[in-house]
């Protein structure tokens, strides 16, 4: 027996001695240091500044007015500069701070297309402090990147992608970037979620990291331990502005096939079905007869779409697109919207109590979008009355906010009056809401109106009659309703 108990102590004595001089499994998982890979990817990722020239507009101003002469005219002059009560516009530079990082060595460099907007140049700063002018090769919103290219007497060095479907939560990650303005910072973390959706757009599938991420960092890359980019940078949640550790990435499974889009082409073609969908609840689970909620439940189909050609009908489910299960609702747009446009897919839809199976051909979603824009843009198109001098059309929400008129006034905008018109002698300006028409016959009668033509339409119907005055009833910028006589002929 002693000899028994002498080996056994033997044993566990020398798993003890291997236990403490073999690296943990922490240890693995823990780099002891992130410098190789920050030296190595540091000269491939860029600061970049951007200079673009907005106008100005002070709608709520009030207009000041000194005499001939006084010593405050000129000084003045510039900062309200108005004119019958329309602003004038004044430009001004606004810059912005971002980052990005080099994808080929003859320059191509990847970003987020918000740090760019609607820039007017564009400034790439490297390690070395090589400043480079770049030029905007395409970009996506929807997805949130843009593609630059800049012209460099040296080669480049790209990164590598990475394969961001094999990243799991829990793997180390590194970013480096340029938060608040500060240039060639790295941080490192882990992955904390995968296919994140944080309400920003359809496409949402982000990577959320605790990798420390700021303003500035936006468009910079997410390194797996490899050295490889999974993902670009491109959002924080953060009540105070700065980093609480919660950091969003696009990854890069989605962001590559942008991005080659945007290099061939300098634009996408994305799928399109032509379906506006709704989630599948518990409750339409079950009176679908469903095992539980899974799938996009069809809620209205465009006319003359793929999805209208095909065969599909609102009260639909389907359960599967091109051999990818749709779980949930918003499942459905990512997965059409990342298939190429004109490709014959299958589709799985639950109907009656059962599964059928339906071919449908991809149209464009870029080419719907811009048929669609069109066509309101010519029902919107502001419509001018010469003799009145005047130009009217719909209150958009972007006009709405534009002129600071709330939500509960209707009417027809003014979007602008000529210098020297009749509507400028009565005191109209941009801004202004004609809320109705005033019966001529029984001035009690307040006709309201939504549309320019219905104004027009009036303004004919009264030259018609021989009257000469339209009477409007006019919600004036900063001021109550009033009654605005406007002579017609003569």
């Amino acid at each position: 027996m002693n000899v028994f108990f002498k080996k056994i102590f033997c044993f566990i004595s020398i798993l003890t001695f291997v236990f403490l001089i073999t690296p943990s499994s922490n240890s693995e998982g823990l780099p002891e240091t992130f410098s190789k890979l920050a030296d190595e990817l540091s000269p491939s990722v860029v600061n970049i500044s951007t200079t673009q020239l907005i106008e100005n507009k002070y709608n709520n101003r009030p207009q000041f007015q000194f005499p001939p002469g006084s010593p405050f005219e000129d000084m003045f002059r510039d900062f309200f500069d108005m004119d019958r009560g329309n602003n004038a516009p004044r430009k001004r530079k606004a810059t912005s701070l971002g980052s990005g990082f080099v994808i080929d060595e003859t320059g191509y460099i990847v970003t987020n297309n918000h740090v760019i907007g609607e820039a007017d140049q564009i400034e790439v700063v490297f390690q070395d402090e090589t400043k480079l002018k770049a030029e905007l090769v395409g970009k996506d919103p929807k997805v949130d990147i843009a593609l630059l290219k800049v012209k460099s007497k040296k080669k480049l060095k790209a990164l590598k992608w990475g394969d961001s479907s094999q990243s799991k939560v829990g793997d180390w990650v590194l970013a480096i970037g340029n938060p608040f303005g500060l240039g060639g910072t790295v941080t490192a973390g882990i992955i904390s979620a995968k296919s994140r959706d944080i309400r920003m757009g359809q496409y949402d599938s982000f990577i959320q990291t605790d990798a420390s991420i700021n303003k500035g960092n936006s468009g910079g890359p997410m390194f797996n331990m490899e050295g490889k980019v999974i993902g670009i940078n491109s959002a924080i949640f953060s009540p105070s502005g700065g980093s609480v550790g919660i950091g969003f990435a696009i990854p890069s499974a989605m962001a590559r096939d942008v991005i080659d889009q945007l290099k061939k082409f300098g634009k996408t073609s994305r799928g399109w079905l032509g379906v506006r969908i709704q989630e599948v609840n518990e409750e339409i689970a079950d009176a679908y007869g469903l095992d539980k909620p899974r799938g996009a439940l069809v809620a209205s189909i465009e006319n003359n779409s793929p999805s209208f050609k095909a065969g599909i009908k609102p009260g639909d489910i389907i359960l599967n697109f091109d051999g990818k299960e749709i779980k949930k609702d918003r499942d459905l747009p990512r997965v059409v919207a990342g298939t190429r446009a004109g490709k014959n897919i299958e589709l799985e839809i639950w109907r009656a109590n059962k599964i059928i199976n339906l071919k449908v051909k991809l149209g464009e979603l870029e080419s719907f979008e811009k048929k669609s824009k069109a066509k309101l843009e010519t029902k919107n198109i502001p419509n001018r009355i010469e003799n009145l001098g005047i130009q009217l059309t719909q209150i958009t929400p972007n006009l709405r906010s534009r002129f600071n008129i709330s939500k509960d006034i209707k009417g027809v905008l003014i979007l602008g009056v000529e210098e020297n018109s009749l509507a400028a002698d009565k005191g109209l300006q941009s801004g202004d809401v004609i809320l109705a028409i005033v019966d001529n016959d029984a001035l009690q009668m307040h006709k309201k109106v939504s549309s320019p033509i219905e104004i027009i339409n009036k303004i004919n119907q009264l030259k018609k009659d021989k009257k000469n005055v339209l009477l409007l009833y006019v919600k004036k910028l900063n001021s109550t309703p009033g009654y605005v006589p406007l002579k017609i002929n003569g």
